[in-house]
């Protein structure tokens, strides 16, 4: 059995140079998924797919802001006749997206033992994550028409031949990688040395979900942070003195204040386009630990109108999946190109 995947970190020529009219932009990915029992055990199951009822009122807060949304869907839903009629009709509005999502639990061939280690589907047996990545691809192009070409692994379960299988297949979008976190210490990958920028690597570009460091010592947080994953009372003390925090761009668990620090230290350090994520489960009440009840739901949606609104005054304005693979085309001469249509 073979230890967590680490990534490398992202060398000079890997990085992804945008156009010079690209400006500052920002992407919404929602994982599209059923919804279970976080605190419970795998299973192949016990899941409900009701939560899909709320997008259509969430789709419609989001278009009357111009921002698209990326949907990543996985099997369950795309099995569900329901969610797959709300979600062309959330397509329709010829911004947003259906991309694909990796629950390799839930995702036939069923042929592992289902687990924490399994869930990240790169510790799968090549040959099983990419029949698991083919009976995907494959529901999707029925449901909806055309083969998706953003995929997502659950659970950021990239491995080392996920990139080179989607590549294969088709895809140019890969978003499973968080930077700067470190899962393997429950069996995931290791992205620890992989910062916000996108990069092309294996065919594919890859666009890990923003993170930033705030804090008076946010510039030693790519080196220091790792070294204190085994100290988390020393990481929660950091955080409470305000000496340094690490921030993903995600309503789910990240106060918004943190969040806008965390915008602004990534402009500040050159990122031009931002990637926020959360679970469609979260849309109603219940289903994540995230959005518990009623009050949970108001405060989701008064954090993306803070979000929206600082985000428009530093003058990042929303863009798509067709306008960034259109950007990364459009590169300067030189430019890596690696990823092909």
């Amino acid at each position: 059995m073979r230890g967590p995947f680490r990534m490398p970190a992202v060398e000079r020529g890997e990085r992804v140079r945008w156009p010079a009219d690209f400006g500052r932009r920002f992407m919404v990915f929602v994982d599209v998924e059923e919804e279970f029992d976080w605190a419970a055990p795998f299973t192949r199951s016990d899941h409900t797919t009701t939560a899909i009822r709320a997008l259509p009122a969430a789709h419609r807060r989001f278009a009357d802001a111009g921002v698209a949304l990326t949907m990543m869907v996985d099997a369950p839903m795309a099995a569900d006749p329901r969610a797959i009629a709300i979600l062309r009709d959330v397509a329709g509005d010829g911004r947003s997206k259906i991309g694909a999502q990796l629950h390799g639990w839930v995702t036939p061939p069923f042929e592992e033992v289902v687990g924490v280690r399994n869930s990240y589907a790169g510790n799968l047996p090549p040959a099983l994550e990419a029949a698991k990545i083919d009976h995907l691809t494959h529901a999707l192009t029925e449901a909806f028409g055309q083969p998706p070409i953003a995929f997502r692994s659950g659970r950021y379960g990239l491995g080392p031949s996920t990139l080179g299988m989607l590549a294969a297949r088709g895809y140019r979008i890969d978003s499973s990688v968080r930077a700067y976190h470190d899962y393997s210490d429950h069996h995931g990958p290791d992205f620890a040395a992989i910062g916000p920028a996108a990069f092309v690597r294996d065919g594919m570009l890859e666009l890990p979900l923003s993170t930033a460091f705030i804090g008076a010592a946010r510039s030693q947080g790519p080196w220091i942070y790792p070294k204190l994953a085994r100290l988390p009372l020393v990481r929660g003390g950091m955080a409470r003195s305000g000496m340094m925090s690490r921030v993903a761009l995600t309503p789910e668990g990240m106060p918004v204040a943190a969040v806008i620090a965390a915008i602004d230290a990534l402009l500040a350090g050159g990122e031009q386009l931002l990637v926020f994520s959360f679970h469609s489960p979260s849309l109603a009440p219940g289903h994540t630990p995230y959005v518990r009840d009623a009050r949970d739901l108001s405060a989701f949606w008064e954090w993306w109108e803070m979000i929206l609104d600082h985000l428009a005054r530093r003058r990042a304005v929303p863009t798509s999946l067709d306008d960034v693979l259109a950007s990364l085309d459009r590169r300067p001469a030189g430019a890596d190109r690696t990823v092909t249509g």
